[in-house]
Formats: C-alpha cells, sequence, structure tokens
C-alpha cells in the first residue's frame, strides 16, 4: 500500500525496498553499498541518487516500476561523486528535472571529469567502473540556497550544505515524514571517505550546522548504509573533528607531509591511506590560506 501524504496508512511492503519512514524508502545497491532513495508522493515519486551508469540507472528505473505504481518525476543528487551521479544522463534523456549543488559542474571539471577520460581512454585503468557510456551529466536544476519544492505533490527541502565531503553536498529532508537523505557527509557502512575534493578541516562544522536542523528522533539515510540517527551524526562529528585537530596540529608544529604518521586512535577507524588524504587535502587548504595576501597590509 502506498503512502498518501497526510493519511495515516500501514506501513507498506515493497519488495526489494526499506521503508524507513512514511512513503519514504531506501534501497542498498551493489556494488559500494550505495543508498538509493524514493519519496512517493499522490501522483509520481522522486529518486535521490542515480548510481555509477547508465546501465545501473536503467536498473533503479526497473525496480522502481516493478515495486510503485507512479513514474518517477523528479531526482536529486545529494552530491557530485561518480557513485551518485553518472546514471544522471539515463533521467536527463527522459525530461527528468535533476536537482543539485550548484558547484556540481566545477566539481565534474576538478574530479569526475578527469577520471572518467582517464578510464574511458584506458580502460584498464578502471576495469570495475563499467564507464564507457558514461556522458558527464551535471544537474539541469542548480541549487544555489535553501529550496522547497512539492514534486509528484509531496513536498521536500533542499538544503545546500558547507563544504566537507566536497563543496557539493545537499541534503533533501521530507519535513511531513522528518526524513532526511544526506549522501556521504555521513556513511554507516564503513568511514567517511576523504579525497576526491574533500574539505576535511570544515567537514565537522559542516555536520555541526546540518545538526541545528536535526531533531531528535528524524530518520537519516546515509550515503552508504543503514539509516542512522542523530546521535551517530554526532559521534561522526566527534571523530572528523579529532583528524581536523591531528592535521593542524601537524602543520602547524611545521612537520612536512612525510613525517607525519596517524595518530592510533584514528588508525582505528579510517585507513592508512584514506587520512593521507585528509592529511595531503588539509595540508594543501592550510598552505593556501597562509599564502593569502593580507587585507590590511
Amino acid at each position: 500500500m502506498l503512502f498518501m501524504p497526510g493519511s495515516l496508512l500501514p506501513d507498506a511492503i515493497v519488495p526489494g525496498w526499506t521503508e524507513v519512514a512514511p512513503g519514504v524508502f531506501q534501497r542498498r545497491y551493489e556494488p559500494e553499498d550505495v543508498s538509493v532513495g524514493v519519496i512517493v508522493g499522490s501522483t509520481g515519486i522522486t529518486l535521490v541518487d542515480t548510481r555509477n551508469n547508465p546501465a545501473e540507472a536503467e536498473e533503479i528505473i526497473r525496480d522502481v516500476r516493478d515495486a510503485f505504481a507512479l513514474p518517477i518525476v523528479t531526482v536529486v543528487n545529494t552530491h557530485a561523486h561518480y557513485d551518485h551521479t553518472f546514471g544522471n544522463q539515463v533521467f536527463a534523456e527522459h525530461g527528468i528535472p535533476i536537482y543539485g549543488h550548484h558547484l556540481i559542474p566545477r566539481h565534474f571539471a576538478h574530479h569526475e571529469g578527469p577520471r572518467l577520460r582517464e578510464v574511458q581512454e584506458q580502460p584498464e585503468c578502471g576495469p570495475d567502473r563499467d564507464w564507457g557510456e558514461v556522458r558527464l551529466t551535471p544537474p539541469t536544476v542548480p541549487v544555489e540556497a535553501p529550496l522547497r519544492i512539492d514534486p509528484g505533490g509531496r513536498t521536500i527541502e533542499l538544503l545546500p550544505i558547507s563544504a566537507g565531503h566536497t563543496d557539493t553536498d545537499l541534503a533533501a529532508l521530507v519535513p511531513d515524514a522528518r526524513a532526511w537523505f544526506l549522501g556521504d557527509v555521513i556513511e554507516e557502512s564503513g568511514p567517511p571517505m576523504f579525497g576526491s575534493g574533500s574539505y576535511p578541516l570544515d567537514w565537522p562544522d559542516a555536520l555541526e550546522g546540518l545538526l541545528d536542523r536535526i531533531r531528535s528522533g528524524d530518520v537519516l539515510v546515509p550515503g552508504h548504509g543503514s539509516v542512522v540517527d542523530r546521535d551517530f551524526v554526532e559521534r561522526q562529528a566527534d571523530r572528523l573533528r579529532s583528524v581536523a585537530e591531528w592535521i593542524r596540529d601537524a602543520f602547524a608544529a611545521g612537520r612536512s607531509l612525510d613525517d607525519v604518521r596517524p595518530e592510533r586512535s584514528l588508525e582505528e577507524y579510517w585507513s592508512e591511506s584514506f587520512l593521507r588524504s585528509a592529511l595531503e587535502d588539509g595540508y594543501a587548504q592550510l598552505s593556501s590560506a597562509r599564502n593569502l595576501p593580507d587585507d590590511g597590509a
């Protein structure tokens, strides 16, 4: 039975999809245990994220068609990374509007685009990617400020998040269900990933700003893994702050990148390669800030 906004119907049972809040569904796809969301309205469905390539996007369309008696009328990208956006072209070809952070085109130019070209020109560089048919397709509706939309008769709030996992992170809140799709600013099935345009020094503050809006009891869908709650986000913010402090302390002490080793408490949660990415990005950010001209000079 499908949720109709404003009604009090029993929980829906939809094979393959988990109803995480009334009329709000998550499906976890391999590879990479990526979350795809469905927000059911009275006349249509909003899809959250489009996976890794056109074939995987077509699989989503089939799964939605088999489970819900409504068309997909809108797509939302939670951020720019390939496993959440490389299926965009399929929906754009169908004329379905795609909402996403207004900086996604810039991120594509600096990160996803070069990576895609490398794999398309030299498939051996990414034999598991299946990107031969991918065409970079940014959102057709850029979101620069908080935006309230009503696709398919269901209200959704789109909230740009300050730089953290990337500078393209966008939260989608379904206010009548108090359900959030947060992309990879939080991850449950593994530690948050640094690199590919991350801002490890700013990420804790981005989560703190988000927590100002998240209520106790809200349902939070991460980019990878199971649904979490507000306490989980607070704990992840604390861990990320420990990473930021480690980077700042090492930089302030004048230690070179090669001389910095992860603290044991961090290695218990993150791999050395993840922490190395965070360190490199953090040093680059601190070096850039130090080299900025002094306006008071």
